[in-house]
């Protein structure tokens, strides 16, 4: 919804991820409603804003895109600080990227404010055939995806990753779950840009819950958090979170969807 300067309340929401796990096609499908079949790598960080209608008000969320490359990882960090929300994304056809996880959440622990709100999503759930069965994993580890990208090749479909046809799931949803839980995530969410499947979930959800912590909350502490309503976010007052252990959930495809 446009304009993008006109809004209730505003966040700040980063997404991170390994190279090659399709955060740009994340973003790209949910702000602009369009799938690039042959998407660039993100140098750097990115940034986009869209303004959701949620209970009546507007919320404008400031979207940071940023690169999963080893030599950006510094950069990356001093985005977490002022953050209200933090998606990690993995791609369910490659368990590496899902294996790295632990180390951007280290990260997350390490450089965001306490309870930032996390959720988690597993891209290229398109590549994924359900029956399990048959399958090849055709998914290159991330060395040979960043030696294709300076050679001038681009990803292929799913969203920033060298796939090629239908793969088998790669990672287990029972892991994912797990790790959701472990770490007192909002939800865990399997995802398609190219099929635009939950995607808006994402993003409604993460500004379903911030808006509502931060009604409930009442009062702005000295977190260090950015975000907040339009009345306070100009004078640079900053929000922070309690534990959302009790939010914890696991959203499957199809889920509800938040308008």
């Amino acid at each position: 919804m446009d304009p993008d300067d006109s809004f209730d309340y505003l966040f700040k929401v980063v997404l991170i991820g390994d190279m090659g796990v399709g955060k740009t096609c994340v973003v790209q499908r949910f702000k602009n409603g369009t799938y690039i079949e042959k998407q660039g790598t993100t140098i750097g960080v990115d940034f986009t804003m869209k303004t959701l209608m949620v209970e009546g008000k507007r919320i404008k969320l400031q979207i940071w895109d940023t690169g999963g490359q080893e030599r950006f990882r510094t950069i990356t960090q001093s985005y977490y600080r002022s953050a209200n929300g933090i998606i990690l994304c993995y791609d369910l056809t490659c368990p590496e990227s899902f294996m790295s996880l632990q180390r951007w959440i280290d990260d997350v622990s390490k450089f965001a404010v306490p309870n930032v709100a996390k959720i988690l999503v597993g891209t290229k759930a398109d590549l994924v055939e359900e029956d399990g069965g048959g399958g090849q994993n055709h998914c290159q580890n991330h060395d040979d995806d960043e030696a294709d990208n300076r050679s001038g090749s681009t990803p292929a479909a799913g969203g920033g990753g060298a796939v090629t046809g239908r793969c088998r799931r790669r990672v287990d949803e029972l892991e994912a779950e797990q790790l959701c839980r472990a770490h007192a995530m909002l939800a865990q969410l399997e995802v398609s840009s190219k099929t635009n499947v939950n995607i808006d979930t994402i993003f409604h959800e993460l500004a379903h819950h911030l808006k509502r912590h931060y009604d409930e909350l009442g009062h702005l502490d000295a977190s260090g958090a950015g975000g907040g309503h339009k009345s306070t976010a100009d004078a640079a007052f900053r929000l922070g979170y309690p534990n959302a252990t009790n939010l914890s959930a696991r959203w499957r495809r199809c889920c509800n969807y938040y308008a």
